[in-house]
């Protein structure tokens, strides 16, 4: 099967007004997989373009894919006020309600991955597993330097710590990304809820984190605190984990497993 064609957008109005961008695809009476990608990336980038969304619509799955608020077609606020946990969960719950859908399996990668952590807890009875790549316990993002960011963007200034210059140099390599609202939506989402063995979801569960990803023992160690099954993906670091063929895989026999 060829990967299928890339739909018009088709936009979902969330509860505060924001605008989230959604892209269907396959057959809309099979089981649905909702898409949520990671940082900086968007709904095309993540899943189309890496051969995800082909596989799963070829494995006779249906596919809802978003862009993330302050990411791709969607709205960008610049107000960290606009990126808590709840908003971006209640941008999930309002994409389920407008399509209709009971129940779906999640994906998703890294911030998608820690957005499905919170909709899994908070939305158990509409969806049913979870797949969660690159996904640790703890804020990844508190080294993020904000001011520097800030200062980098609005100013030109050098930006001297190594983590938040790779964070802004990988954001303003993608086409269409605003850093002012990928630099409001880390500050945001600073001291909101994280994944620990003690809030971790009930449905079943597959963690997935690349062999060469820094994150990767807090990843096991997150996996066997939520009793979920967890593969390390071979030969792969945290930016390009979701290219990989065994990635996708490992998550589409799990997604294909009847639920116990």
């Amino acid at each position: 099967m060829l990967t299928p064609e890339i739909p018009p957008a088709r936009s979902v109005i969330s509860p505060d007004g924001t605008n989230i961008a959604t892209y269907e695809f396959g057959d809309p009476d099979a089981p649905t997989v909702f898409a949520v990608h990671g940082f900086a990336s968007s709904a095309l980038l993540n899943w189309h373009s890496t051969g995800w969304i082909r596989d799963l619509v070829r494995a006779d799955f249906h596919v809802i894919a978003i862009d993330q608020r302050g990411h791709g077609a969607s709205d960008k606020p610049h107000s960290p006020a606009a990126y808590t946990m709840a908003a971006l969960v209640d941008d999930v719950l309002a994409v389920l309600d407008t399509f209709m859908l009971d129940e779906v399996a999640y994906v998703g990668y890294s911030l998608g991955a820690r957005v499905g952590w919170e909709a899994a807890r908070e939305l158990p009875e509409r969806i049913t597993k979870a797949v969660l790549g690159g996904i640790p316990d703890g804020d990844p993002l508190t080294r993020f330097q904000v001011d520097a960011a800030r200062a980098h963007i609005e100013r030109g200034h050098v930006v001297e710590d190594r983590l938040t210059g790779a964070y802004l140099q990988m954001a303003s390599g993608i086409e269409g990304n605003d850093l002012r609202a990928l630099v409001a939506l880390v500050e945001g989402m600073r001291g909101g809820p994280q994944p620990s063995a003690d809030n971790a979801p009930d449905q079943p569960t597959l963690f997935a984190t690349g062999s060469e990803d820094g994150i990767l023992p807090k990843s096991r160690a997150l996996a066997m605190a939520a009793e979920g099954d967890f593969f390390e993906i071979p030969g792969r670091n945290h930016l390009n984990a979701p290219t990989s063929r065994a990635f996708r895989d490992a998550a589409l026999e799990f997604l294909a497993a009847p639920l116990k």
